[in-house]
């Protein structure tokens, strides 16, 4: 067996660390940053981060550390798992850590809500030229972490380095297919988390797995249609990163996605939920549409549900109620 490469992690909540522990898994040393050092005592002494991942053990070769110049110059290559909507702010923190040769491998999925750019293009502004990669599809933390079987996508606009992180973090669970395709991959994953919260409504308003299943693929339409106009190719939308991570998302509560539709449509108190990324999504995607000028109904209702301007019953009866089209 080939030795591994060492990782760094930067995020010590759920997919980070489920991150951590698979690459330890498979072989590799892994440093994992976090700035609580809660986190880092409970990963180091107790090998457990149970926080975020409760009731699951680590991996022993899983290490964590509070000192991001020690933590982020470990790996030959960084999993950076922070959210998207934090992405910004930690990589300016972060910079001077990172090595310019290391590359980063951004696993968040979403669109920046304060700038309309997708996660790579968030990390070139910060990073020019450096290195990147992007990791995404159907994934929950916990069956990473588990170790039950996963497979996802890693992106770069550089071939061949897709190529060697596929191979880097590739085990006997965890499978990495790649491309060159980072619009498409990316596109795919931040979408998704919009339409699962229009699948968790229709459920917890008591519309049923008729209405779910059409929203789920009408809305499929809807991101296909954006991603093709961002140039994303169609193999890659109908992929592990594209179908396969809506599939998912959309499909269980343990998506936090899809659970926050489901109170939404319950009607329940959201104050303090587990963070959303669709919630911030939705209203920066209607932009994206209409910047190419692209039809999204079932986005658009969902910002508008957000938003508080609709009622997710009237949601539905506006989508019910438009003009029959052929269907593409």
């Amino acid at each position: 067996m080939n030795e591994r490469p060492p990782i760094a992690v930067l995020g010590g909540g759920a997919y980070g660390t489920a991150l951590g522990t698979m690459a330890a898994s498979n072989g590799s040393s892994v440093v994992l940053y976090a700035r609580d050092s809660t986190t880092v005592a409970a990963i180091n002494n107790t090998h457990r981060n149970d926080a975020h991942l409760p009731n699951i053990s680590l991996h022993p070769l899983l290490t964590a550390s509070s000192n991001a110049r020690t933590a982020l110059t470990h790996g030959q290559y960084i999993l950076c798992a922070v959210p998207a909507q934090a992405l910004s702010t930690a990589l300016n923190e972060l910079k001077d850590h990172i090595p310019a040769s290391t590359p980063l491998i951004i696993c968040a999925k979403g669109i920046d809500r304060s700038t309309g750019l997708l996660m790579s293009q968030v990390t070139d502004q910060i990073f020019p030229g450096h290195p990147l990669g992007i990791l995404s599809g159907p994934s929950f933390a916990s069956d990473v972490a588990k170790g039950l079987p996963t497979a996802v996508t890693v992106a770069s606009r550089n071939q061949a380095l897709a190529d060697s992180i596929a191979v880097a973090l590739s085990g006997t669970t965890f499978r990495c297919y790649s491309t060159d395709d980072v619009t498409g991959v990316e596109i795919g994953g931040a979408l998704k988390n919009v339409l699962a919260i229009a699948a968790g409504a229709a459920i917890g308003r008591g519309y049923g797995a008729s209405a779910q299943a059409a929203l789920v693929t009408r809305g499929f339409v809807e991101l296909r249609r954006i991603g093709h106009a961002l140039g994303a190719r169609s193999e890659t939308i109908m992929g592990l990163s594209g179908l396969g991570d809506l599939m998912l998302t959309c499909s269980t509560p343990q998506s936090r996605n899809y659970s926050y539709g489901l109170a939404l449509g319950k009607g329940e108190d959201l104050t303090g939920r587990p963070l959303a990324e669709g919630v911030a999504t939705a209203s920066i995607a209607v932009e994206l549409a209409a910047r190419h000028a692209i039809d999204v109904p079932i986005i658009s209702a969902v910002a508008r549900i957000l938003a508080a301007d609709i009622t997710v019953d009237e949601a539905m009866e506006a989508l019910l109620s438009r003009p029959l089209k052929n269907e593409d």
